[in-house]
């Protein structure tokens, strides 16, 4: 069985600015999965995903002041949508306890050097760089030298932009995970280029390789998972018609439970490379499979001839390559037409 992936639920600004939506959304998350088929309990998600934000590092004076008038919006400009899903250091603190009490660890992408304030009440499992910010180095910095263990997306980036950010955050430390991904929201699948993957696990064979999916559906990250995504990212909804940008593009209730019941079911059958008969199919093989029967009535001391053989179920006698086992030897009992001839059958 290949080693558990880490599944992170991303939360994002899926809660609409409130904290009891995040916590719905936790419960989500944080609920057993079940393979109903074989009444197996399996591994849920891993960890929650926030994502703190300071306005005053945000945008530029224009932009937060532009008129926002869109289906999503939370407010007249820019400015005011945002300040809307905000969340302050203490809710996010909340919200880091409520997932610890779920079992889950926490995942805090932070957008400005100002979010660290955030760390004077609690430390995150593991702080999160946004696609967009893998060229914000001084920001990169800044949370390298907290220490903590950190996830980078390619969302936007190239090599260049993938390496200048991995020599920053080489300054402090290295415990990197490198999620490849797409910024455009929802996915198109031909652009999706799940061989990235691999480039990844060939060209930065030091770092946590895996897979931030913006698409609709699972059947990308379980690919990438049979790619050898050691990470899986993954947008939560309670509703994917609630109001709000990412909605549409996360996976409702439903299909969190289908994504990760069917992660944890690949891992477990990825298995060795090579050829392996399970103790679980030798009653099928003895059941189904062909063994040396009688094409004729033959009698006690009768020699086995080739024309005196074919092959019948069930498989637990002896196979036609290994017929020179009866061929030529003579019976020790009568055996009807179309039964088997077992070992024992012959001196």
């Amino acid at each position: 069985m290949m080693e558990s992936t880490y599944l992170i639920g991303e939360i994002g600004q899926n809660h609409n600015g409130s904290v009891d939506i995040a916590k719905l959304i936790m419960d989500v998350v944080s609920r057993p999965v079940e393979d109903k088929l074989f009444g197996e309990k399996l591994r849920g998600m891993d960890a929650v995903k926030l994502t703190k934000r300071d306005l005053k590092e945000e945008l530029s004076v224009s932009q937060m002041n532009r008129p926002y008038d869109s289906p999503h919006s939370f407010g007249k400009t820019y400015g005011e949508h945002r300040e809307v899903l905000e969340l302050n250091d203490e809710q996010h603190f909340e919200l880091y306890s409520y997932a610890k009490s779920k079992g889950l660890e926490f995942v805090e992408t932070l957008c400005a050097v100002g979010c660290l304030s955030m760390l004077k009440l609690f430390t995150p499992d593991r702080l999160k760089v946004a696609s967009r910010d893998l060229t914000n180095l001084p920001l990169l910095e800044a949370m390298a030298e907290t220490g903590i263990p950190m996830i980078i997306s390619t969302g936007m980036a190239g090599k260049r932009e993938l390496d200048e950010a991995l020599e920053m955050i080489g300054k402090h430390h290295n415990n990197v995970s490198i999620l490849h991904c797409v910024s455009e929201y929802p996915t198109r699948y031909e652009n999706v280029n799940l061989n990235t993957i691999k480039y990844l696990q060939k060209n930065y064979s030091d770092y946590v390789i895996g897979y931030s999916d913006h698409t609709i559906g699972i059947a990308t990250p379980l690919a990438a998972v049979a790619m050898g995504s050691r990470v899986i990212e993954k947008h939560i909804t309670l509703d994917r018609q609630m109001k709000g940008t990412d909605q549409a593009g996360s996976l409702g209730v439903d299909g969190v439970a289908r994504m990760v019941r069917d992660i944890r079911n690949l891992e477990r059958s990825m298995g060795v490379e090579e050829i392996v008969v399970p103790d679980s199919v030798i009653a099928a093989r003895h059941k189904l499979e062909r063994s040396v029967a009688t094409s004729r009535p033959m009698k006690a001391g009768e020699s086995v001839t080739e024309a005196d053989i074919h092959l019948l179920s069930p498989g637990d006698g002896v196979k036609w390559s290994d017929r020179s086992l009866l061929i030529g030897r003579k019976l020790n009992r009568d055996i009807p037409q179309d039964e088997i001839i077992y070992p024992a059958d012959v001196d």
